[in-house]
């Protein structure tokens, strides 16, 4: 059994996802130890508890620096013998600490066709681009703003018409799709 810890900052959609993934056996062999969140109001918290998955809130603001703060989920993410981390809508940059305590062991998913619009409201930014399509990213962790390497992309239209919420709506169904499928490829 390979134990995950999944990373959220808002919704949680995507660690929904994963967690029924593992709970109806479609993602074998993976346990899921609990949800990070660095945002004690986050929604993920009461998807998390609907679902019997352990939370750990812990803010960076109740740290004196970034490495005191990773250096406490370290000793967390030790005690429940978590293999991998996958970041599922974390809003922060890794830092230091947990790169080099899970280097090629970090995934994360980016509702972009990385490298193009990086960072906040990559849909906003695809919108707002005149492009024609978008679509979702799955890659390594490093230290940059969504510049690991990546493993799978795939992609919508982005239709003349759309609102903002549409394409959300399609880009989240995308990850939905291929978040779990890459997981299941690289996580063995």
């Amino acid at each position: 059994m390979i134990n995950i810890a999944i990373f959220v900052s808002g919704s949680g959609s995507n660690f929904e996802n994963i967690v029924k993934h593992v709970q109806t056996g479609q993602l074998p062999g993976i346990n899921v130890t609990a949800l990070y969140t660095d945002n004690e109001g986050a929604t993920c918290i009461d998807r998390a508890k609907k679902l019997k998955i352990p939370v750990h809130v812990n803010q960076p603001k109740d740290f004196s620096t970034k490495s005191l703060y990773e250096q406490h989920l370290l000793k967390l993410l030790s005690h429940e013998g978590v293999q991998w981390i996958i970041l599922a809508g974390y809003m922060r940059l890794v830092g230091e600490d947990l790169l080099q305590a899970y280097e090629g062991r970090m995934l994360n998913i980016h509702p972009s066709l990385l490298p193009k619009f990086k960072g906040l409201d990559a849909i906003g930014q695809a919108l707002d681009s005149g492009d024609t399509i978008t679509g979702s990213t799955v890659h390594f962790v490093d230290s940059g703003m969504d510049t690991g390497e990546i493993i799978e992309q795939q992609q919508c239209d982005i239709r003349p018409d759309d609102s903002k919420e549409q394409l959300e709506d399609r880009v989240k169904k995308l990850e939905h799709e291929l978040y779990p499928k890459v997981i299941a490829k690289i996580i063995k």
